[in-house]
């Protein structure tokens, strides 16, 4: 794999920004359209944002570590016989890992991606293009880097700060930079695009509400961050309540009616999807969604009937976070032996699930999907980084804030859209405990919970190591076989793999070793940006 260095200097090189024509999807090469006679239009500034939305720049993040990194790392999913995912669900994590390889250098390959359409606006862009248009582009960019380095943080903690690429020629040997300040710069971006993005735009975009709903989780997550003891900076909790609350409140987005239909593509960029991959269908290896493809329970499911190479499946510990009468959202994540899917197979008058698996991001072949190029590679479907109900909750953690319980009423009020739509009951008072349970339930194989334990962990290290390593002495962390006629779910007893003890390290992943080879700085301490 190309290290952070070769991928930015290939960019540097081939100079050119991936766009669209009349469709926000129907961009053309990256070799089509070159910096240099660009810029010119408003309309060339909007072609050279929509290459940040999907293509070459997201697949190998999304491909390779968005599930793995978000929901086996967490103990939600599991994949028993695959060497780099085993290390995630074990802890038994090398620098070799080719999941937190491909994370790494995917997040840094849309970094330098952003970085270019940044400085070319800045740069190149026609005096005769307004102000405001320029500054609408920068923002989207300056989105989409955010929520990026966001990601390295969480995932790696301290990282190198890349704003100008050109820099690299002179000088490609990085420092990391401090995870404080790697936020900051987060928040710094995300407060750009908040104030320079506008309310609507075209179905797939983001807008202000996209970037205030991620400040609200950013701000959250700085929260803890250095804390102690189960307390949060207050200021900061009120930031992320600030912001989390305008979308709630101001942003007249609501939920989509059903939880179930939330992951079929014919309902992508929902009102409830504030920052989801564009991705297109018969795009092929190297530029499409191939979630599908990878993780699908059987390959009957796929177009061509070819794929379902690493089928992955739910714990036992997920499993049992859901009530009977979760029923919604336990179906539309997870399959169960003997469930029926009218929406897959439609040819052949359904699906009946004969093995537990994985159902979001299973949306089916080509034609349930009325989409005759789809293929194993390249799913339609636009799968959300960012979705509504996670501002509701994030806007309730942060009024809980550092209370042991919480029956303020705009937490409950929003806490409270999230369950009702899923059919379960509603409830009077918010514990933290709580408020985990249903991010994991609502969030889960979305990359999030990972992010969520992280996030714990900053300001209660010593029960978040102990959440983890519960879910070993409880048996949880584990697949499972279900029993459709006595409705009963056991524990697999198949031998796993030895999972090391969790500590407070577990949760920073290591450096890719080939990064450390390219750049021998990045194993010195941090150091400040700011």
């Amino acid at each position: 794999m190309k290290s952070i260095h070769k991928i930015i200097i290939i960019l540097l090189c081939v100079a050119a920004i991936a766009g669209c024509k009349k469709s926000f999807l129907d961009r053309p090469s990256n070799s089509q359209i070159s910096s240099t006679n660009f810029y010119k239009t408003t309309s060339d500034l909007r072609l050279a944002t929509a290459s940040l939305y999907a293509g070459q720049e997201w697949y190998q993040f999304n491909n390779d570590a968005w599930l793995q990194l978000g929901d086996i790392l967490s103990g939600t999913g599991s994949v028993l016989y695959n060497g780099d995912l085993v290390q995630l669900f074990t802890r038994t994590i090398t620098g070799q890992n080719g999941n937190v390889t491909g994370g790494w250098v995917g997040l840094y390959n849309i970094v330098g991606q952003c970085n270019g359409v940044i400085n070319a606006i800045q740069q190149q862009a026609s005096p005769s293009i307004s102000a405001a248009d320029k500054n609408a582009a920068i923002a989207e960019a300056k989105f989409v880097r955010a929520v990026c380095y966001y990601h390295l943080a969480v995932y790696w903690g301290a990282v190198p700060i890349v704003e100008d690429n050109s820099k690299l020629i002179k000088d490609p040997l990085l420092p990391r930079n401090i995870v404080s300040d790697v936020y900051k710069f987060v928040a710094k971006d995300l407060t750009f695009a908040a104030n320079n993005l506008p309310k609507t735009d075209d179905k797939g975009r983001v807008t202000t509400w996209s970037a205030q709903g991620m400040l609200g989780k950013v701000y959250l997550t700085m929260a803890g961050l250095g804390q102690s003891g189960g307390q949060r900076d207050q200021k900061l909790l009120d930031s992320a309540k600030k912001y989390a609350g305008n979308v709630c409140k101001n942003s007249n987005l609501d939920l989509l009616p059903s939880y179930y239909d939330l992951f079929k593509a014919q309902n992508n960029d929902s009102p409830e999807s504030l920052f989801s991959l564009q991705w297109a269908a018969g795009v092929g290896y190297g530029s499409g969604n191939a979630l599908q493809g990878y993780f699908s329970p059987s390959n009957t499911l796929i177009p061509q009937k070819n794929g379902a190479w690493i089928p992955m499946q739910p714990t036992y510990d997920l499993y049992r976070m859901y009530s009977d009468q979760d029923s919604i959202r336990r179906k539309a994540t997870i399959m169960l032996t003997g469930d029926v899917y009218p929406e897959l197979l439609q040819a052949s008058g359904g699906y009946k699930a004969t093995m537990v698996g994985l159902k979001k991001h299973i949306i089916g072949n080509e034609i349930d999907n009325n989409s005759p190029t789809m293929d194993v590679r390249s799913s339609p479907e636009h799968n959300a980084i960012l979705r509504l109900a996670d501002v509701y909750l994030v806007y309730a953690e942060a009024i809980l804030g550092n209370n042991g319980t919480t029956s303020n009423g705009d937490a409950i009020t929003y806490f409270n859209k999230v369950r009702a739509r899923a059919g379960v009951d509603i409830v009077a008072v918010i514990t933290p405990a709580l408020l985990r349970k249903e991010r994991r339930i609502e969030l889960a194989f979305e990359g999030q919970y990972w992010i969520d334990l992280v996030r714990y962990s900053y300001y209660d290290p010593t029960n978040a190591v102990k959440f983890l390593n519960d879910q070993d002495a409880t048996h949880g962390r584990i697949s499972f076989t279900y029993d459709p006629a006595t409705k009963i779910a056991t524990r697999d007893t198949i031998a796993t793999p030895i999972t090391l003890p969790a500590t407070i390290n577990s949760f920073t992943l290591p450096i890719p070793s080939s990064e450390l080879t390219s750049d021998p700085k990045l194993a010195q301490p941090p150091v400040p940006y700011y």
